[in-house]
């Protein structure tokens, strides 16, 4: 870590190096004045009758709390919605998104929220990340639920490489 890095920084800088070297297109965007990561991917599979966009947008907050988590989750579906091209989601073709964010500062019941379970809307699903920087923790829904089951494998194989860095 870089001396004047902070640990939620740190982590940002990892997981844009773990999404590079997966072969994703990396780049940072200003959000209201806040620096987000976006990482983009698109893998076709066979099993899956078509291509899935997966999309890692990583943020640091000051604080991670129910309202931030939430409102994240939905602009990071939305921002995937208006930006992938090509067919629309639902048609041969999936969304896949981790929204990420981090801070040391996590109310526990943002983290739950993050784990309890992936959401989805026709042809996008999200698996939302809770990063506690003080706790080293990382909180994300691991489990396959029935919607997107199909794509399940593949989201949860791409998140703990890109945020466990495993």
């Amino acid at each position: 870590m870089h001396p004047h890095q902070s640990p939620s920084q740190a982590y940002l800088a990892s997981v844009a190096a773990r999404l590079a070297t997966d072969g994703c297109q990396t780049w940072w965007e200003d959000w209201g004045g806040v620096p987000v990561l976006i990482g983009r991917r698109a893998d076709f599979r066979l099993r899956w009758l078509g291509k899935m966009h997966l999309f890692t947008m990583a943020i640091a907050v000051p604080e991670i709390t129910m309202a931030t988590i939430g409102t994240f989750t939905f602009q990071a579906m939305e921002y995937a919605k208006r930006i992938k091209g090509g067919l629309p989601a639902g048609v041969q073709t999936g969304i896949g998104i981790f929204p990420v964010l981090v801070s040391d500062r996590v109310d526990p019941a943002a983290m739950q929220w993050a784990e309890a379970q992936a959401r989805h809307d026709w042809g996008i699903m999200a698996r939302p990340v809770v990063v506690d920087s003080a706790r080293q923790y990382v909180g994300i829904c691991r489990r396959k639920g029935f919607v997107g089951r199909a794509y399940a494998s593949h989201m949860l194989k791409k998140g703990t490489l890109y945020l466990d860095g495993r």
